[in-house]
Parts: structure tokens; sequence; C-alpha cells
């Protein structure tokens, strides 16, 4: 695997970060929602997003450099 530049690096924390605040603000919305439905998809989205966070980890580490 090619090394990462500490600005390629720095954009993935970013990235990472992004990816869990919105989850975590999906999952308050969800919590707000009185329509099932639409609470029920918000959980959706919001899990999408850890998944992506999961990736995104998974890069990081891989590419030698631990949170």
């Amino acid at each position: 695997m090619t090394s990462l530049t500490t600005k390629e690096l720095a954009f993935i924390e970013d990235e990472i970060r992004a990816e869990q605040i919105t989850a975590k603000t999906l999952n308050w919305c969800a919590s707000q929602c009185s329509d099932l439905e639409f609470a029920t998809r918000l959980e959706q989205m919001a899990e999408e997003h850890q998944l992506r966070v999961a990736d995104l980890s998974q890069y990081f580490n891989q590419a030698g450099n631990p949170q």
C-alpha cells in the first residue's frame, strides 16, 4: 500500500469526523420524529454513515496510522 501524506491522512480524519457527526445528527432527528416510517428511514441513513466511518477507519488504520 502506498504511504499517505500527512495532508491526505488529515482529510481522511476530517471525513471520519463528518460522517460521525452526520450519523449522530440523523439518529437524534429520528428520536425526535413522530412518524415511524420517517424515523426508520433516518435510522437507516445513520447506519449507512456509521458503515462509512468503519470503512474509512479501516483504511486509515491499514495506512499504518491508527486514530
